[in-house]
């Protein structure tokens, strides 16, 4: 019977943690600053990886850019892109979650490393259709760097907030 009420409490904490992640994931996105909101992003999915695993890292991966594009956040223009962010940030919580076994800092470099590949090449091909040059340098810009500082430092500031709460 204690085996069963402290299975109980796990689930409940980890249906909590998730509702509490999700949430934070839905508010975030609508900070209008991304040098601000990007790395409280990729914190919060570094998080939910560590506390609750992969699943829930992937399934959270899509609630950001949804946000952010119905939230009136992002460009009309990036609308179709969307997808391409999701996967960024599938490829960012698969490369993390198994590369952190070796080494925290590991997992956040490829992790990190990898969305901004991923969506530098496929900014490039994707609106080189759509738009015209000058246009699809500052968005292709906008899915490059900028996309590697916010994982990086959404890795760090995960680190802090994982060791604070001796889960790292």
């Amino acid at each position: 019977m204690e085996q069963v009420e402290a299975l109980k409490k796990e689930k409940i904490s980890a249906i909590a943690q998730f509702l509490l992640i999700l949430g934070g994931l839905m508010i975030v996105p609508m900070i209008p600053n991304q040098l601000f909101s990007g790395p409280l992003v990729n914190a919060l999915l570094f998080i939910v990886t560590v506390f609750l695993g992969l699943r829930s890292g992937i399934i959270l991966s899509f609630v950001p850019s949804l946000m952010a594009v119905f939230g009136g956040l992002l460009p009309a223009i990036m609308a179709p892109f969307i997808p391409f962010i999701i996967l960024s940030n599938i490829i960012m919580v698969t490369l993390f979650h198994y590369a952190r076994r070796k080494n925290y800092w590991l997992g956040v470099g490829a992790g990190g490393v990898f969305k901004f590949l991923f969506l530098t090449v496929a900014s490039r091909l994707f609106f080189q259709f759509f738009l015209n040059k000058p246009m699809t340098e500052a968005i292709s810009m906008m899915m490059s760097w900028n996309q590697l500082y916010s994982a990086l430092l959404g890795g760090i500031i995960a680190f802090v907030f994982l060791k604070f709460v001796k889960r790292i």
